[in-house]
């Protein structure tokens, strides 16, 4: 008897364990590194805003247990402890929070130290849309829930909606749109630059300069755009700038000041995109109508 219960637990115990390895799955992040989980995670740390917002897009907000400094949206996740900057994170404060797995951006110097920490981490910086949907589609699978697909096409679909917005007039006018004040533009090839030609608008800048370019002011200058999108703190200094009162954008006053919330909409690739292009798209009808 005693070697019959000893058989029947071991063999439960075999299909208990084939179940779990059969449900197990690997990740390959934007590293190329490849990371193995045996059941989805339940506690996650997401040092990245687009990730954050593209974690809680896909219902699973209330696995997240910390996040940067910069996460703030939706609301709940203002309540959750913050472990410092995306980029140098406060690596005890990470490992405190025992996660199974950390979500940061390739360009973050924590991941190697978490990694030797024995944690498991997954590098994903979405910079352009198609990154944008790779990474959606990652953290569908990773959070082992439907709805990737779903949320990719309502933003397609709210883009294109933003697109008809744009009057065929305005179609073709330059952009100038203004990162930071240093002044640093977003770039041929970024996910702005993409939105810009979805909505039928140039980015002023040149393919050559790179994706976020801190550029010399004199170059906005020559570039003459036909309007300029910045934060309004920025938007309001340009006629200070020398010899920026001869643009022509800033003589006819069709400059696009955004405030923080809207511009964390805009510089961030992820399930916002959509509102990202009617913001754009709201920019365009309105300059071009105060011209009439």
């Amino acid at each position: 008897m005693n070697v019959w219960k000893w058989w029947c637990g071991a063999a439960l115990a075999s299909v208990l364990l084939a179940g779990a390895a059969a449900h197990a799955y690997e990740i390959t992040d934007d590293a190329g590194r490849t990371t193995r989980f045996e059941r989805p995670p339940m506690r996650i740390v997401s040092l990245l805003p687009s990730l954050t917002e593209t974690v809680c897009a896909l219902k699973a907000c209330d696995r997240l247990v910390g996040v940067d400094r910069y996460s703030n949206w939706p609301e709940a996740v203002r309540a959750l402890p913050q472990v410092g900057g995306g980029l140098d994170p406060g690596i005890e404060a990470v490992v405190a929070l025992k996660p199974d797995v950390v979500l940061l951006a390739s360009s973050s110097r924590a991941s190697v130290r978490l990694r030797e920490l024995g944690l498991k981490v997954l590098a994903l910086e979405p910079k352009t849309r198609a990154a944008m949907r790779r990474t959606t589609v990652l953290l569908g699978e990773l959070l082992q829930v439907d709805g990737a697909d779903r949320l990719l096409q309502e933003i397609d679909a709210g883009v294109r909606q933003a697109a008809h917005r744009v009057p065929a007039a305005a179609r073709g006018q330059r952009v100038y749109y203004e990162i930071t004040p240093e002044p640093r533009a977003a770039g041929r090839g970024t996910f702005i630059d993409e939105l810009m030609q979805a909505l039928g608008l140039v980015n002023a800048m040149d393919a050559d300069l790179g994706l976020y370019p801190r550029i010399n002011p004199e170059l906005v200058v020559r570039l003459d755009p036909d309007l300029i999108m910045a934060s309004e703190q920025g938007g309001a200094d340009m006629a200070r700038r020398p010899g920026w009162g001869r643009l022509r954008a800033l003589r006819l006053g069709r400059v696009c000041g955004f405030n923080s919330a809207e511009r964390d909409i805009l510089v961030r690739p992820g399930p916002r995109m959509a509102e990202a292009a009617w913001l754009m798209a709201d920019c365009v009808i309105r300059e071009n109508a105060s011209e009439k």
